[in-house]
């Protein structure tokens, strides 16, 4: 049977199927059009920037870290830049000792250079460029980079490194600066955290992106509570780069900006003059200047060299520090806390007469000890001193007049007094880790100890207190500051390091403490009969300094001290020479010179010494010696021979550099920078506004970094 076939209907499917594919394909552009306006039109300036993003690298540039002077403008810590060979553990491919013994064929490789980046190695990251060698010589770079080839994963780098021209000296107040650790990273991070927290104060230099490409941070002294100031502002280039990173060009560079001079209060002569003067005995020092708060000399002996650290130390030379018997790495001014013995006793005076509790008159005859109930607390004269008044109390430190006194008084109200004098408080210098120490009351040893019975206070443990013994247990920071605001008449003047901090670029200052912070309500005649009292402890033959002080020309307050290290059972007598040395008392001295117009206060222990006049009291002379005759001296001939030479007046030195933007040659070990002669101590202009800027750059350096 035939089929004939529709034409008509066939034609019509034709059609049909004509126009879905004509209307498919005019989606499918349409599509393909939207999508290109939707790129073109609505996200155009997301993937420009992308695109930017892909063709332009960021480079951090580390600013130079800023210049730590002394008052006379000595340079304590300056920068040098040098080549280092370094290894990226991550990028090598062979086992690291085989490849260091390569190394070691082409670039000298020592034992210590080992050990160090071993201990680097094991505080680091594998992706971590870590040093190996530095300091590299010309002919040792080019000998290697000849090599190169053959160790993938190594490279030489130049860099800026920190060194402390002097040393040991002041190394416990400069510090020292060292690799940035994951400990450092958190803090950094907890830091940038809070500044973004308070936008109102924002400061780019405490936003975390401000360390890119930084490898290094302060880690103890001025170094590390000034680190922000010091570090600078970091800044970029913007490199234009292949596909496969490679750079082409830079488009621009935004400067670093170097980070702040440091004028330290420290007068590196006479902290050299005090640590010679322990010849090698433990023990520290602290000189303040009594108007200003000004820290002259701040000394823990033993000491150590902090150049050690910024490299990275070696085993051998950290286990000799770390296991030392002396404790070289304790700040002792600021983390050793000690009794102070009889130099308590001006101040005890200074709260009885305040108090009420004894007038400049009243006297007893000292029968040689003082008996509270069944106990018996000797004077160190066990004869007794005859006639004792307040002035003889001081002068030849009668033991039994502040048992006395101290009992009378009562824990608490000793406590109340002394705690604006600093004892047992912080004192709010300018580093970190400072100890508090004690100050006892009742409250403290309720909160001390855990049972009813040892938060019992006893009267006997009163009266130990009123000759700087018992639970009393201060720092002699805390000791020097309460010198020196007795020398400054009850007027408190923060202590601090750093006198002022210097724009390298500006050369303005900015003073770091400006003002007084309080004055003690004590009567004026009551210090100046004190300050009476402590005159006759070097100035009276009956003094217990007297003999260290003859023939001084100026007038000097002093007052020894000899604390016990350890309680004498009953019956026990105290034999120097018998007891182990770490158990034998430690000698203590306080003074401030010239007595009407202090220039200096200090307070000094010598570690398990012996009696304080006798060791620590000569000390004492060295120092005030040197800076109140040899040193006034020395300037007044430095200055004749500038005069001499025709050198104008005021020049003491070499000119300070107008930035420390570029890297230059380091300074020599005792170039002095001055400050820049007449330049006020106005209020230093504030940061620029660069929080909008700090966005862009962290973005912009969070990209970089991910590159």
């Amino acid at each position: 049977m035939t089929e004939f076939k529709n034409l008509e209907q066939q034609l019509k499917q034709f059609h049909l199927r004509i126009t879905a594919a004509g209307l498919f394909v005019l989606l499918c552009f349409s599509l393909l059009a939207g999508r290109f306006v939707y790129l073109q039109v609505f996200k155009h300036k997301l993937y420009a920037l992308q695109a930017d993003e892909n063709r332009i690298a960021l480079a951090p540039i580390v600013p130079n870290r800023g210049i730590i002077m002394d008052r006379n403008g000595v340079v304590l810590a300056d920068n040098y830049s040098a080549y280092t060979l370094e290894i990226t553990p991550s990028k090598i491919d062979e086992p690291l000792p085989k490849l260091i013994d390569k190394l070691a064929t082409v670039v000298r490789i020592t034992p210590r250079d080992r050990s160090r980046f071993k201990r680097l190695l094991e505080d680091g990251k594998s992706f971590e460029s870590l040093p190996i060698r530095t300091r590299l010589s010309d002919d040792e770079v080019a000998h290697f980079v000849a090599q190169r080839y053959r160790f993938p994963g190594v490279e030489v780098h130049a860099r800026l490194f920190r060194q402390y021209p002097l040393g040991e000296t002041a190394a416990h107040v400069i510090g020292y600066v060292g690799r940035i650790s994951q400990r450092d990273r958190d803090h950094l991070e907890k830091m940038s955290e809070e500044n973004d927290a308070d936008p109102s104060h924002y400061d780019i230099r405490r936003d975390i992106n401000n360390y890119r490409g930084t490898d290094y941070i302060g880690k103890t002294g001025v170094e590390q509570s000034y680190e922000t100031q010091l570090h600078g502002i970091t800044g970029f280039e913007e490199v234009e780069v292949t596909a496969g990173g490679r750079p082409v060009r830079v488009i621009s560079r935004t400067p670093a900006t170097p980070g702040d001079n440091l004028i330290l209060s420290i007068d590196i002569k006479l902290q050299e003059v005090a640590e010679k003067a322990f010849a090698g005995q433990r023990g520290a020092l602290v000189a303040i200047e009594p108007s200003t708060g000004d820290v002259l000399a701040f000394v823990s002996e033993p000491s150590f060299n902090p150049n050690l650290f910024v490299e990275g130390i070696d085993q051998q030379n950290w286990d000799a520090l770390n296991n030392s018997p002396d404790k070289p790495l304790l700040d002792r001014p600021l983390r050793g806390t000690y009794p102070i013995g009889s130099t308590y006793k001006p101040f005890m005076a200074l709260a009885g007469l305040t108090l009420g509790k004894r007038t400049e008159d009243w006297s007893f005859h000292d029968p040689g000890y003082y008996k509270l109930g069944n106990h018996v607390f000797r004077n160190d004269v066990r004869s007794g001193q005859g006639q004792v008044n307040m002035y003889r109390s001081i002068v030849v430190s009668n033991d039994t007049y502040y048992y006395m006194l101290a009992h009378d008084l009562g824990v608490d109200a000793i406590h109340d007094f002394m705690v604006p004098w600093g004892f047992g408080q912080l004192t709010g210098i300018d580093i970190a880790g400072e100890a508090r120490g004690v100050l006892p009351s009742k409250a403290w040893k309720r909160k001390a100890y855990k049972t009813p019975a040892q938060q019992q206070w006893y009267e006997g443990e009163t009266v130990s207190l009123g000759i700087g013994q018992g639970y009393n247990s201060f720092t002699i920071l805390q000791t020097a500051h309460a010198v020196a605001t007795l020398a400054n008449n009850g007027v408190v003047m923060k202590p601090h390091l750093v006198q002022a901090v210097q724009d390298p670029i500006t050369h303005q200052i900015q003073l770091t403490v400006p003002h007084a912070s309080f004055r003690i309500p004590v009567k004026q005649k009551y210090i100046d009969f004190v300050k009476h009292a402590m005159e006759g402890v070097t100035s009276d033959p009956a003094g217990t300094a007297y003999r260290q002080f003859i023939g001084v020309p100026y007038t000097v307050a002093g007052k020894t001290g000899t604390a016990q290290v350890f309680s004498l059972t009953k019956g026990e007598v105290y034999n120097h020479n018998l007891v182990p040395e770490f158990k034998r008392d430690h000698a203590v001295f306080e003074a401030f010179a010239p007595v009407d117009h202090p220039k200096i206060a200090l307070a000094l222990l010598v570690e398990n010494a012996g009696w304080g006049a006798a060791v620590a009291a000569p000390i004492a002379r060295k120092v005030l010696d040197y800076y109140l005759i040899d040193e006034p001296k020395e300037r007044a001939a430095q200055a004749a021979a500038k005069l001499a030479a025709g050198a104008p007046d005021g020049a003491s030195g070499v000119a300070a550099p107008a930035s420390t933007a570029d890297a230059g040659p380091a300074q020599a070990p005792g170039t002095t920078i001055p400050r820049t002669p007449g330049a006020p101590h106005a209020a230093k202009a504030p940061l620029p506004l660069f929080r909008d800027e700090a966005r862009r750059r962290a973005a912009l350096r969070s990209h970089g970094e991910s590159q």
